[in-house]
Parts: structure tokens; C-alpha cells; sequence
């Protein structure tokens, strides 16, 4: 693993399966009474989210914690941010109170990869979605939850076919998601509009579509992206109804696909939109689980970055509360 995980392009096929094999691993701690393990102690693990966030930002506290890291939680809203304060002295106070490693949320794309390589910080950088670029833990913890249903939990997804569909333009999960999904041998078909497939699209590795029908017929995994409205400026749509009849995956739509094709969504939903309240809800969906198993695989990520001591997932790992012992 290298020093900071910014971009789905970070990992080659070799870190990626050593990322989903240790949260593969991690994921037993589900199954126990005491969820914790001693791995990160005396680590300082700073959530820094200058964005609204529910799941990311939990998620991540909540590996973090299970690894018995010190947690400090930033929010932008209610801190010095509001009164102008810059990204490079809020790294700069960070760096002073020994923070380990920083998971940041920033509105403007690229401002991770900024503060990974200014040198205000010494600790590794986690990308948890910057502006329309990249969310890399997203893309991980959807390609673990496709490998635990296409490939029994094990390899990589190679010639599995995915489709991802909608507001391709400005999703991070989307972009992340590709460049992952095809390091791991899976071909993928990005489905949406003309309007909403970004310039230069066509050198990314996948393929488009500006039909849905067609590509469901042979998907492994169809993924439904947020029409993400608060980050447009124009019609990029006649209406929502007009997307949805096109684009929206309903009980119709869902019975094109093959009998063991899962349906995904990274949240939050626009049900009634780009997915139907009954797929959403239905045996097929795995999107309640790809929250689950997002602590498994940031809890791995912090892990391998911060180079924690071994796992000890084994029968004679701590049956009480690791931070309980001197």
C-alpha cells in the first residue's frame, strides 16, 4: 500500500485484493460481542468533512473506533472554516495535535491530492470524496459487496459485467468505480444521457451506452447513481419523469436482468427517481449492505496505511475489550 489513498488509480490489482482480503478478514468481528481490536491504539485518526455526510463519515468513525484509534470528528459548519479559515492552517492545527491520519471530504476536487503532497501533514490522506472527482472507499466497498455475490468472496471480478447508471457527470463514485472495477478484470458499461456523460469519457476504461435496456440483459451488478441536483446549474434533463421513464430502474427493468444480478446504489437514494421504491426494497438489493460492509473495508484501509500490528482475527484473538488492558 503506498502512503495515502486518493484516487482508484492508487491501487494496482495486487493492493486492491489485499485491501478487500483484509476486510474480508476484519468482517468476522461483526459475528463477535466485543467488536474490537488493539491494531491502531495510541493512533490519532481525524475525520475532516467540510461536506454534509451521513454514511461516510459514520463509517469511517466507526472503523476507526473498532480499531481502537482515537477519533477526532471536524466538521467545517460550527469551526474556524466558517470564519475563512484556509485548508492549509486547518492542516496545520491538525499536524500540531499529531494527527496520524486525516480522512477528508472537501467540496473542491483535488483538494485531498493538495493536502497530501503540500507537506502541511505528516500522516497518510483518505480521500472520502472530493467535489466531482473521486471517492475511492466507495468504489472498494462496492467492489467487496459484487466479489461476496459474483465470486464467492474471493479473487478478483474479472469479465464480470457491471452497469452504472445516471448522473455519470458528477459522481465521484462513478469514476472511482470504474478505474477499480477494471484494475479487477470486470468490464463496465456506464449507462445515462448524453448531458450527463462528462468529456473524455471515452478514454476511460469502459464502455457507454445511452440505452439502459440493452446493457441489463447481460449485467452481473446494475449500479444506480443520485441525480445529483444541488451540483446543477442547467436542464441537463426534459424532467424528472422523462429521466426516470429512460433511465429509472423499476420491477419492469429489473426482470431484464439475469436471476443472480444484484442491484447497488451508494446513497442516498431518490427513490420514485433512479430507482423504484420496490427495487430498492427488494430480495435483489444488496444497497443496506454495502453500508455494512463499508466499516469492514475503511476499517482495512486505515489498517494497512497505518501500518497497525497483526490482526489477530485468529482463536486466540482478545475475547474482552482490547482497550481495557494496560
Amino acid at each position: 500500500m503506498k502512503r495515502h489513498l486518493l484516487s482508484g488509480a492508487d491501487l494496482d490489482r495486487d493492493d486492491a485484493l489485499l485491501v478487500l482480503d483484509t476486510a474480508a478478514e476484519l468482517a468476522s468481528l461483526t459475528d463477535r460481542a466485543v467488536k474490537k481490536l488493539p491494531t491502531l491504539r495510541g493512533r490519532t485518526v481525524v475525520n475532516l468533512f467540510f461536506e454534509d455526510s451521513t454514511r461516510t463519515r459514520i463509517s469511517f468513525e466507526a472503523a476507526a473506533k473498532r480499531l481502537s484509534a482515537d477519533v477526532i470528528n471536524f466538521s467545517a459548519k460550527g469551526s474556524s472554516v466558517s470564519k475563512g479559515e484556509s485548508l492549509k492552517d486547518t492542516a496545520l492545527t491538525l499536524e500540531a495535535m499529531g494527527a496520524d491520519a486525516v480522512v477528508i471530504r472537501h467540496h473542491a476536487s483535488g483538494a485531498p491530492h493538495r493536502l497530501a503532497h503540500s507537506g502541511w501533514i505528516q500522516g497518510s490522506v483518505v480521500n472520502a470524496g472530493d467535489g466531482t472527482h473521486e471517492h475511492p472507499t466507495q468504489a472498494l466497498l462496492d467492489a467487496f459487496t459484487m466479489r461476496r455475490h459474483l465470486a464467492g468472496g474471493v479473487g478478483d471480478l474479472e469479465g464480470r459485467k457491471i452497469v452504472i447508471v445516471g448522473d455519470v457527470l458528477h459522481s465521484r463514485v462513478a469514476r472511482s468505480n470504474v478505474l477499480l472495477l477494471s484494475t479487477l478484470g470486470a468490464e463496465v458499461t456506464l449507462v445515462g444521457p448524453p448531458t450527463l456523460l462528462p468529456v473524455g469519457v471515452e478514454s476511460w476504461p469502459c464502455a457507454t451506452s445511452y440505452e439502459l435496456d440493452g446493457p441489463l440483459k447481460d449485467a452481473d451488478a446494475v449500479m444506480m447513481l443520485r441525480v445529483q441536483r444541488e451540483r446543477m446549474n442547467a436542464a441537463f434533463f426534459p424532467s424528472a419523469r422523462e429521466y426516470s421513464r429512460r433511465y429509472g430502474l423499476d420491477a419492469r427493468r429489473m426482470a431484464l436482468l439475469p436471476e443472480h444480478a444484484i442491484v447497488m446504489h451508494p446513497g442516498p437514494m431518490n427513490r420514485g427517481m433512479e430507482i423504484a421504491a420496490e427495487v430498492a426494497d427488494s430480495n435483489r438489493s444488496v444497497i443496506v449492505e454495502q453500508v455494512s460492509n463499508g466499516v469492514s473495508v475503511r476499517m482495512a484501509v486505515l489498517y494497512l496505511l497505518l501500518g497497525g500490528a497483526q490482526l489477530g482475527l485468529g482463536d486466540d484473538a482478545p475475547t474482552t475489550d482490547p482497550g481495557a488492558e494496560a
